[in-house]
This record gives C-alpha cells, sequence and structure tokens, in this order.
C-alpha cells in the first residue's frame, strides 16, 4: 500500500462521503476525447486469486480470462497509460480475521460468503498479491484494500480528487461485480466512465456478458477495447466538424450504429449534428454532436447504445427550440417534486 493510502498513524483512513465537484467534472463533458490531466486508469483486483492458475477464484474466473486475453490485455492497457502520462491507480481487495470474525462480512452477501468459503483474497497471501505482470511500479497508487463491490468505499475518491480526474477508465476484476459497482458510483459522482471490455474477466461467462451487453451500455460513456482506448488517447481532441465521412460511429454496447455520411455544423436555426448512414434497410440518423463522447481515429463514440437508437427522436434534424425542449421546465418553476418528504416530516 503507498503512504497515500494511509493516515498518520498508518492506519486506513475512511472514504469521504462524496469526492469533488460535480459542477466541474460536468462542464468537462465538453471535451470530446480523454482529455489530457484529467483521465485516469483504475485497475481492480490485478490478483492471483482470480488471475493465476492455482488461484483461489480461478476455477471461476479463467474461462473469461482466457477467452479475452485478460492479463495481456491489462499489461497492454497499464504500459499504454504509462507510457502516454496517464496515472494507474491499482485497487486490490484483502481481508483479515477481524473482517470475519467482528466484522462478519461472510453475512453480508453471496460473494462474500464464497469468498471467506474459498478463503479467497487473504491478507498477506500469494492469492491477494498482484499478478506476477501486472504490478504496481515504484511511487504509483495502490489504494486501501476494497471488503466490497464499491472501490469507491476506500480512499479512491481522495486520490482522483487530487488527481483532478476527470475520465475514469476501469478495467481488472469482476465484471458484473466490483468493476460494474464502482462504475455505477463514479457515473453518480459525475465522472465519464469506460470500461475496457477486453481487460475485464467475470466468475462466468453469462455474467460477463450480461455486464457488457446490458449494464456497461447504460452506465457508462463508452466500452472499448484496448486498442481503441489506446487509439483515443493517441488521437488529438475530437473537433468534429473535422470528422470524416465514413467513420464508424459506435455505441455505448460497442455495437456498429452506421457510417458518418456528412457532417453537418451547426446553424443559427439548429445545432451541429453527424448524418449517419445505416444501410439501405434503415433510416438515416441524425446525431447530435453532444452524444459523441470519444474518437478513435475513424471510430466515433457516441453515449447510447445501439439498441436503442431506433427509440430516439434522431430521424430528423431538430431545430434548436426542438432541442432546448428536452431539457425540461426549470426548476424554480416547479418547487419541490410532488409528494417529496424528508425523514423528519
Amino acid at each position: 500500500m503507498s503512504p497515500s493510502s494511509q493516515d498518520e498513524s498508518g492506519k486506513e483512513s475512511s472514504t469521504d462521503a462524496a469526492p469533488g465537484s460535480l459542477s466541474s467534472r460536468a462542464e468537462a463533458r465538453d471535451e470530446v476525447g480523454f482529455p489530457q490531466g484529467k483521465t485516469t486508469l483504475l485497475v481492480i483486483d490485478p490478483v492471483n486469486d482470480f488471475l493465476s492458475e492455482g488461484g483461489a477464484g480461478w476455477d471461476m474466473t479463467k474461462n473469461t480470462v482466457r477467452l479475452h486475453d485478460v492479463v495481456g490485455n491489462l499489461r497492454r492497457a497499464i504500459e499504454g497509460a504509462r507510457l502516454r502520462g496517464l496515472p494507474v491507480l491499482f485497487a486490490p481487495m484483502a481481508y483479515t480475521e477481524e473482517d470475519y470474525a467482528q466484522g462478519r462480512l461472510q453475512h453480508r452477501c453471496g460473494f462474500n460468503r464464497i469468498m471467506f468459503e474459498k478463503r479467497m483474497f487473504l491478507v498477506g497471501s500469494w492469492g491477494a498479491d498482484f499478478h506476477p505482470e501486472l504490478r504496481p511500479r515504484e511511487g504509483e497508487i495502490v489504494l486501501q484494500p476494497h471488503k466490497g463491490t464499491d472501490v469507491f468505499e476506500t480512499d479512491l475518491p481522495r486520490h482522483l480528487d487530487r488527481l483532478g480526474t476527470t475520465h475514469l477508465v476501469i478495467a481488472g476484476m469482476t465484471a458484473n461485480l466490483c468493476c460494474e459497482s464502482t462504475g455505477r458510483r463514479a457515473v453518480e459522482f459525475g465522472y465519464d466512465v469506460t470500461y475496457l471490455s477486453d481487460a475485464i474477466g467475470a466468475e462466468s461467462v453469462l455474467g460477463y456478458e450480461a455486464s457488457m451487453r446490458v449494464n456497461y451500455p447504460l452506465l457508462a460513456n463508452a466500452v472499448m477495447t484496448v486498442a481503441e482506448f489506446l487509439k483515443a488517447l493517441d488521437t488529438p481532441p475530437c473537433a468534429l466538424l473535422d470528422t470524416i465521412p465514413g467513420s464508424v460511429v459506435r455505441g455505448t454496447d460497442h455495437g456498429d450504429i452506421g457510417t458518418v455520411l456528412e457532417v453537418v455544423p451547426p446553424t443559427e436555426a439548429t445545432d451541429g449534428y453527424l448524418l449517419v448512414s445505416r444501410g439501405i434497410l434503415s433510416h438515416d440518423l441524425y446525431v447530435p454532436f453532444d452524444a459523441v463522447v470519444n474518437c478513435a481515429g475513424t471510430e466515433i463514440f457516441v453515449n447510447v447504445p445501439k439498441m436503442a437508437v431506433d427509440d430516439l427522436p434522431w430521424t430528423y434534424a431538430a431545430s434548436r427550440q426542438q432541442r432546448m425542449e428536452r431539457f425540461g421546465p426549470q426548476a424554480a418553476s416547479v418547487g419541490h417534486h410532488p409528494g417529496a418528504r424528508g425523514p423528519d416530516h
């Protein structure tokens, strides 16, 4: 554990209730791409019990880890982030006798029971140690060990605040538990969240697919491969007017939505949009500029899953007034939500 993960007494310090400024992170969303100095790679549970043969959880995770070459892709993501000057945060899990004898974590939920019975992530053990290909370098941040599925319940928020992070890229283990829970919390705190699909494993193929195909596309801004992530880091901040016709548009489920036919700049009457062809059997889409969140070479990422685009009003070039109407009423005109009551009433 790095010194920055401890308080002055050397004990693990508790997390703040909520990190940083939500408004400052919302303003950062105006930038298309991964902003330099504001993007952090978070690697969750890259340890032997999950990723090494002989680990206590290997029999559960080996199928997805092997299928997606998770160790190799984690190594490529970490090394690529280092090379490009991105902070890499390592988030291990570890349990002590006190966690079970006094904290009774084995009674908390199903996954805690499984880890207790299988003696997973015991502090100081080989299983709780980092995979030999995925060890932090001297000076890199190792967070306090998390005891549940949400890494925000450690010192992660304070590190992200100190780093000025607005864009959080998540990789590691496991897809439907720690990676998903941490991403959900990050979104609630206003971070722009990206998942690296081939640098994440799970305890089952079903769990992996549920996260990648159903949950991540609705809670994250992008799901991309490690190769796309590194290419996006090497792509200058997107000037949407310079988008190349023929570029592929991908949804948050990594689905191929279509190809760019035309880039239409904003006018007095309409906001800018991408005219996207979906082929001869589907209507074209008018994708507003503000739906574009990233670009990797000639791939454009928008923050809506492919499975949802047919339900959106993107079949015409909306006027600026029509776009403004989607903001809804001002808070002052409504007051409080009907029926809302505080706990003291």
